[in-house]
Parts: structure tokens; C-alpha cells; sequence
């Protein structure tokens, strides 16, 4: 394969159905890279002490959708080495164990990968207007990422 065709691309899903990280990663191999990191976030069963059934995530969509090209944007500059990325989303209902956000990133070598994924992550829960809710045993709270820019503009 011509690197030519093989042009870095972005995939960004935002879907109600259990997220694959076989899929995910399968996305972003290249045969010009030797690195695919990947960050996987998953609903735990427990915060501060309360035991947590499952995660609800709703999203302003198309809003989300255009901030997380954004954030690829911003990456392919920071890192122009990297070749793909993915990041998809759950929404709906996320029971324990089952993966909320997997985001891959292909690159010729490791530390862009890897570097470019944490970047991801942090971006996302700081700007993408994606919400959580957890629902405990006999109650539920909405979560605010400490990082997202428009809750701490507020305080």
C-alpha cells in the first residue's frame, strides 16, 4: 500500500450500543505505524463509598460530534505524526464493567500515540457536552467533569 492511500483519518461515533475495542483499534492500524495506543473508561461499582449500578451518559450531539473533531484537529497539530484516530462514545445506559469512551490513536512511534490519547480524554471531558449520571441504589447524581471549562467559568 502507497502511503498515499493510506491518508490519516478521523472516526468519531457517538452510539447507544456496547463499544468494541476490538473495532476501535482495528480503525487505526496502519502499516505505516508501529504504535496504536488506546484509552478505555469504564463504569465502576462504587463513588465515595456509594455503590454505583450503572452510568447514564445523553449528549448534545452534533455539538459533541463537531468539539471532538476539534480536538483532532488540535491533535494532528501538536502531533503531526499521527496517522488515526478514533474515539467513540456510549450513550444511554452503561452498565459496570462495560467500556463509556474508547479512544485510539495510530503513530510511527509510541510517545506520539500515547501522548495524543491522554490529550484526547482530558480535551473531551473538559469541552465535549456529553453528561453522566450515576445511579447509586437509592439515588442518582449528575456528575460534573472537574475539568469542563463552562462549570468552573461560574464559580
Amino acid at each position: 500500500m502507497d502511503e498515499r492511500e493510506d491518508v490519516p483519518k478521523d472516526f468519531i461515533k457517538l452510539k447507544s450500543e456496547k463499544l468494541s475495542v476490538d473495532e476501535v483499534s482495528e480503525l487505526v492500524i496502519s502499516p505505516y505505524c508501529g504504535a496504536v495506543s488506546l484509552f478505555i473508561g469504564t463504569t465502576r461499582n462504587n463513588f465515595e463509598g456509594k455503590k454505583v449500578i450503572h452510568l447514564e451518559y445523553e449528549a448534545y450531539t452534533s455539538m459533541a460530534e463537531t468539539e471532538i473533531k476539534k480536538i483532532c484537529r488540535d491533535v494532528r497539530q501538536k502531533w503531526p505524526s499521527v496517522k488515526h484516530i478514533a474515539v467513540h462514545h456510549r450513550l444511554g445506559v452503561v452498565p459496570i464493567t462495560e467500556a463509556s469512551v474508547i479512544i485510539a490513536v495510530s503513530s510511527p512511534h509510541r510517545t506520539e500515540s500515547l501522548e495524543a490519547v491522554m490529550y484526547c480524554i482530558n480535551t473531551l471531558k473538559a469541552s465535549v457536552p456529553i453528561w453522566k449520571k450515576e445511579i447509586y441504589e437509592d439515588e442518582y447524581s449528575w456528575k460534573e467533569n472537574k475539568e469542563c471549562f463552562w462549570a468552573n467559568s461560574e464559580k
